[in-house]
C-alpha cells in the first residue's frame, strides 16, 4: 500500500521532521510495517514524493521526487534538514497501476494544486478511455505518467474547471466549498463509470488528497457499504515536538490548531494523538480548522456504530492502525482493529 501525509501550520517545520527523523516517519513507514496489519507487502518501495510550498516562491510548490526507494536517498535526506515549510504533501508508493518512474511519482501538481491518491480504482482498464474522453484536451495533455491515480486528477482539474474555476490560476485559493464540491463529483464519476463497467468489481479506495496551498481536502472513500475505506487519521495539537531523538508527540497547551497532520499512517506512537477518519467522508482543512463532512450516496452508512468489515483493506495492505502508547517500543501488537476503534472526534473538529 502506498502511504500519505499532509502538514499544515501557522509556522514552517523542518521537514525531516516530518519525513526522516521520527521513528515512525512516512519514510520508516515504506519499509517499517509494524503498526500494519497486513504483511502481504510489507514494503513501499516503488518511489516516493514531497511537495512543499514557500513564500515567495509563485506558481505552486516546490517537488522531489525519485524513483528509489525512500530509506536509501542521501539527496532526500539533506533535503529535509535543510527545508522549512508550512504546508507538506509526502507519499511513499507501492505500485498497483503504471511502470516504476518518477511521473508516477505523487504528489502530481498544475500550477498551484498538488494531488496524491492511496488506494486503487477497480478496474480502471474498463473505465480509462470512457474518463479519459471525457476530459478537455488541456487535462489530457497534461498527462505524463500511466497511473490511474494521475488520471483522477486530470478528472480533480476538469471538473474544477466545469464547476467554473480556472485551476490553472496561480493565485491558487479556490476556497473549500469549491474544491470539495470537484472532489465530491470526481468521486461520483469514478463510482458511476466503474459500476457501469462490470456489476461484480471489488470496490474502489478512493482516499484523495488535494491543495491549493491554502484549503486542503482529503477524502477517505469506498465504493462499499461494509467494508472499510484504506486507513486515515489527523492530529491537531499546539506544536509537534521531539521529546528524545527519534520520539515524537503532539502537544497541546492550549486548544489551538497550530499544527494538523493527515496521515494514512500515524507518526507517533501515541494512541491519544490521533483520531480515525470516519470512512466514506471528507476532511477540510480551513485556515487551522478541521471539517469533517460525510459522504451520503449508496454506500453511506446512517447507524454511526455500524462495524465495517476491515478483511478487503488488510488483504491489500491499505490499513495501518491507531497503536496503543508504546506499543511498538515493547514489541506489543495493536490489540484492536482500526475499524473496531471508536475515537471521539477532538472538541476543535466541526462535524457537519
Amino acid at each position: 500500500m502506498c502511504r500519505f501525509l499532509i502538514f499544515k501550520g501557522k509556522e514552517p517545520i523542518r521537514l525531516s521532521h516530518l519525513l526522516t527523523r521520527p521513528a515512525h516517519s512516512i519514510i520508516n513507514q515504506s519499509f517499517d510495517s509494524r503498526l500494519r496489519l497486513d504483511t502481504s507487502r510489507p514494503m513501499n518501495g516503488d518511489g516516493f514524493g514531497v511537495a512543499y510550498y514557500q513564500e515567495g516562491i509563485e506558481d505552486g510548490p516546490c517537488t522531489f521526487k525519485a524513483i528509489t526507494p525512500a530509506w536509501n536517498n542521501l539527496n532526500l535526506e539533506t533535503l529535509a534538514e535543510k527545508t522549512k515549510s508550512n504546508l507538506v504533501c509526502a507519499h511513499v508508493r507501492a505500485s498497483t497501476y503504471g511502470v516504476l518512474s518518477e511521473t508516477n511519482c505523487h504528489p502530481f501538481t498544475y500550477h498551484n494544486l498538488c494531488f496524491m491518491h492511496n488506494g486503487g480504482i477497480s478496474n480502471f482498464k474498463k473505465i480509462k478511455r470512457k474518463l479519459l474522453n471525457h476530459i478537455k484536451d488541456e487535462y489530457l495533455n497534461f498527462l505524463q505518467g500511466s497511473t490511474d491515480s494521475e488520471c483522477a486528477f486530470a478528472l480533480f482539474l476538469d471538473t474544477l474547471d466545469k464547476l467554473g474555476f480556472d485551476p490553472s490560476d496561480k493565485s491558487g485559493n479556490f476556497g473549500h466549498v469549491a474544491l470539495r464540491s470537484a472532489m465530491l463529483n470526481t468521486i461520483g464519476y469514478i463510482k458511476d463509470w466503474t459500476k457501469e463497467a462490470t456489476a461484480d468489481n471489488e470496490p474502489s479506495l478512493l482516499n484523495f488528497a488535494v491543495t491549493d496551498g491554502d484549503t486542503v481536502i482529503v477524502s477517505r472513500y469506498i465504493t462499499s457499504k461494509t467494508d472499510e475505506a484504506a486507513s486515515l487519521h489527523f492530529s491537531c495539537g499546539s506544536s509537534f515536538i521531539e521529546t528524545a531523538p527519534g520520539e515524537y508527540r503532539m502537544e497541546r497547551l492550549d486548544r489551538n490548531q497550530d499544527v494538523i497532520m493527515v496521515a494514512s499512517e500515524p507518526l507517533t506512537f501515541e494512541r491519544g494523538d490521533w483520531t480515525t477518519v470516519p470512512t466514506n467522508s471528507i476532511l477540510t482543512i480551513k485556515k487551522q480548522t478541521i471539517l469533517l463532512h460525510p459522504i451520503t450516496d449508496e454506500y453511506y452508512q446512517e447507524d454511526p456504530l455500524y462495524l465495517r468489515s476491515s478483511t478487503l483493506v488488510e488483504k491489500k495492505g491499505f490499513m495501518g492502525t491507531i497503536p496503543l502508547a508504546r506499543a511498538v517500543e515493547k514489541n506489543v501488537p495493536p490489540l484492536e482493529r482500526e475499524g473496531r476503534q471508536r475515537h471521539s472526534i477532538a472538541s476543535t473538529t466541526h462535524l457537519i
